[in-house]
């Protein structure tokens, strides 16, 4: 059963969602070489408790940060540690909030000082993935539709999509169906879920530049790339309108 949100639900998530977008703001403008990834986590925190809102990550399945920030090679649910970020990596900040009973989730790469060229277009091709992907989330199209629009983008730049880890739905629970996978092979039945007016999703694209197997730290949450190539993950919640799929956060 996928949920359809009427307008009440959507202003709710909607609010829930410009928390989260203003609390990955905050956190984007402090992340600087030299930086603390431990402060990145209380900035984020601080922020949404301020808000009267809670951390949707804090607490997930026994996760113990409100972020997970995940560095260079490592794809998402980084644990922030009593580390410093140095010139030349990117990390990627993914983080929820839970406001009116709501949830919302969402997730930026961002460069650390200056960086590479080619850690410069994995983060420009993996935001255009996630951009392609909204612009096929349209009343009538399929899951298929979103799921085959990525990954047709981003393999034909020579980079690679992670197929362990998909979208999905989000309102009153942090993940719901449908799932919204990255990639069209092979098929799932997720798929071919149509689209409706008031369905929200969480899209998220996460796309390496070597190759797309991954592999799990011993601390039973970090993934990272199997061969220690970088990683970006961009991610938006969006609702489903009659017109254009609108961005919440």
């Amino acid at each position: 059963m996928v949920d359809i949100n009427n307008h009440l639900e959507v202003k709710a998530l909607s609010e829930s969602c410009q928390i989260l977008s203003d609390t990955l703001n905050k956190v984007e403008k402090n992340i600087f070489p030299g930086q603390s990834v431990i402060e990145l986590d209380k900035i984020a925190e601080d922020y949404i408790i301020s808000c009267n809102a809670k951390p949707a990550f804090k607490g997930y399945d026994g996760f113990p940060a409100t972020l997970t920030v995940s560095i260079d090679d490592e794809i998402v649910h980084g644990i922030p540690k009593n580390m410093i970020l140095k010139e030349g990596q990117i990390v990627s900040i993914d983080c929820g909030v839970i406001k009116n009973d709501f949830y919302s989730d969402s997730a930026r790469t961002i460069a650390v000082g200056e960086i590479s060229d080619e850690k410069q277009r994995l983060l420009d091709v993996t935001k255009k993935a996630l951009d392609i992907g909204i612009q096929n989330a349209l009343v009538g199209n399929r899951i298929f539709d979103i799921s085959n629009s990525i990954q047709k983008y981003v393999e034909s730049e020579g980079f690679s999509i992670v197929r362990e880890l998909v979208g999905h739905g989000i309102g009153r629970h942090l993940h719901i169906k449908p799932q919204v996978p990255n990639f069209s092979i092979p098929a799932t039945p997720d798929l071919d879920v149509v689209l409706k007016e008031g369905m929200c999703l969480a899209i998220e694209p996460m796309v390496n530049v070597g190759a797309r197997h991954i592999k799990t730290d011993s601390d039973g949450w970090t993934i990272r790339t199997k061969d220690g190539s970088s990683s970006a993950h961009f991610e938006h919640s969006i609702l489903i309108t009659k017109f254009q799929p609108r961005i919440l956060t």
